[in-house]
């Protein structure tokens, strides 16, 4: 089922530093997908010094987002995200710039949302199967999307993939809150909006570089690890609360228990006040617990307002533009034509070397 008469397609590619692998990750896009009528690449150039930019127009991108110095992953996706809905995307896929993920699986990560079944559709890259993970990094990402799957109440397979597609509702409603990644948060904050997500099985092509995001498991669990506890806490704070403060009262109350036990087996020795202080601190600490959990609550009611707010003056400043268009000096639109469902717009020479190239992989 279609969304509408004119879908759409805008291909998200945030870059640092990608002046050797953005020709190859464009050429390897698709340039006609059933549903869709027309395709647009935009790149988020993230402070990059190489000349990314420069390599991106030539490489024939139709919008180029500036951003003046480095700001990381987690920034780079929200100014792409937002710069796709003042153009009027439907759709936004987000792929890396590396060449990871093979353009030849973007019109199975659209279906869903063309077909409206999903306003998330997540790449599962199917971790197991990668021949450069180790077995420990296997491991890793097994036990971390499973641990994002309790925190967000999805079925996500694969957690840490950027290999994603939105529709406009998801655009609107998707906010980052740290600088590290937008991965795992955006799962989260999808499963407890209600936002429909599923998966779509997805291969990678050969490693490329290492990754920049973090240089290490151990680097990218002590930050994710936050990001997570967070990210839940924000949206279920009781939850989050609620075992930490039982686990205090029924610490507190073994102790004061204990206490009075030993009081009244021997009432003339003073002793064992310690079990009394502990009791008392640990009943204290709960009752301060559950407290900040009551404030929590009334918080979130309050963010969800605030997002609901923020969702619908970003989809209004998303229509304004059209009507009223204004000068962004962040964003530059290229003179390349969008590629059409019709082939009106046909892209330069390097899709058939492109196409060549994933038969080779293939």
């Amino acid at each position: 089922m279609r969304l509408h008469s004119n879908v759409r397609l805008f291909i998200q590619i945030p870059c640092y530093n990608e002046h050797e692998h953005i020709a190859s990750t464009v050429a390897d896009l698709p340039r006609c997908i059933a549903g869709v009528d027309q395709i647009e690449v935009l790149v988020i150039d993230d402070g990059s010094t190489d000349g990314t930019a420069a390599a991106a127009r030539a490489a024939g991108v139709h919008h180029i987002v500036h951003v003046k110095q480095n700001r990381g992953l987690a920034n780079a996706f929200m100014r792409g995200m937002d710069a796709a809905l003042r153009l009027g995307a439907d759709i936004l896929v987000n792929t890396d710039a590396d060449n990871q993920y093979r353009g030849s699986d973007i019109p199975a990560l659209v279906r869903p949302i063309i077909e409206g079944r999903a306003d998330i559709v997540v790449g599962d890259r199917q971790t197991d199967t990668i021949k450069h993970f180790s077995p420990l990094k296997r491991a890793l990402q097994r036990w971390g999307s499973s641990l994002v799957r309790t925190a967000s109440a999805t079925e996500v397979a694969d957690s840490p993939s950027g290999f994603r597609a939105f529709d406009r509702t998801a655009m609107a409603r998707l906010f980052v809150h740290n600088r590290f990644t937008y991965t795992v948060e955006t799962v989260i904050q999808a499963g407890r909006s209600g936002l429909a997500l599923q998966n779509v099985k997805v291969t990678t092509n050969p490693k490329t570089r290492e990754s920049r995001l973090f240089k290490s498991m151990p680097q990218y669990l002590r930050r994710a690890g936050p990001v997570i506890f967070r990210a839940y806490a924000m949206y279920r704070p009781v939850q989050t609360f609620l075992y930490v403060g039982i686990g205090l009262l029924a610490t507190g109350s073994i102790a004061v228990g204990r206490f009075l036990y030993l009081r009244w087996l021997a009432p003339d020795y003073s002793g064992h006040t310690q079990s009394l202080v502990l009791g008392v601190g640990c009943i204290i600490l709960a009752f301060l617990v559950g407290l900040v959990a009551l404030l929590g609550e009334l918080l979130a009611a309050n963010r969800r307002l605030l997002e609901e707010l923020v969702s619908r003056v970003r989809r209004l400043d998303a229509e304004l533009p059209r009507a009223h268009p204004r000068p962004d000096e962040s964003m530059e639109s290229t003179d390349a034509k969008p590629w059409r469902a019709d082939g009106a717009a046909e892209s330069t020479g390097a899709r058939p070397r492109a196409q060549e190239a994933h038969s080779d992989r293939s």
